[in-house]
């Protein structure tokens, strides 16, 4: 694996403890819901299957893109990239679900603009900040 040239910034160090953070949480709620005792999925209430084993399975590939972005490592900018495209397909999935008129909880709505919004961020800084180094001259 290809680190990046240049120094781990306090943006890198909080980029890549959000997205260890967040799958460890998204891992944790998940893993209840889809395993754990029969009162978790019941307070979940109508959630929608694609959607809580997406993001389930994501939790795993937020913490490996959170260790490759303090690792400085490229495939952390490919991962938050594919988390953030990957995210915004599964929500527009999720809206389409909605508009045929699905069951759905709005907290979930919720969950997943928050999901994308930070995906989005992750991916467009360290992009900039990891990737752009490698172009920039000394």
């Amino acid at each position: 694996m290809k680190t990046l040239e240049g120094k781990r910034t306090m943006g890198i160090w909080g980029a890549g403890l959000v997205a260890i953070a967040f799958g460890l949480l998204t891992l944790k709620e998940g893993g209840l819901t889809l395993f754990g005792p029969p009162q978790y999925a019941a307070a979940a209430g109508h959630y929608v299957p694609f959607v809580l084993w997406f993001n389930f399975i994501a939790g795993f590939f937020y913490i490996l893109a959170g260790v490759c972005i303090l690792r400085r490592r490229r495939a952390g900018v490919v991962l938050a990239v594919s988390i953030a495209v990957l995210t915004i397909l599964v929500f527009g999935a999720f809206g389409a679900h909605i508009l045929f008129g699905g069951d759905y909880e709005q907290r979930t709505v919720i969950a997943m603009s928050a999901r994308s919004l930070v995906w989005i961020g992750i991916a467009v800084f360290v992009r900039g900040n990891l990737m752009g180094r490698e172009t920039r001259p000394k």
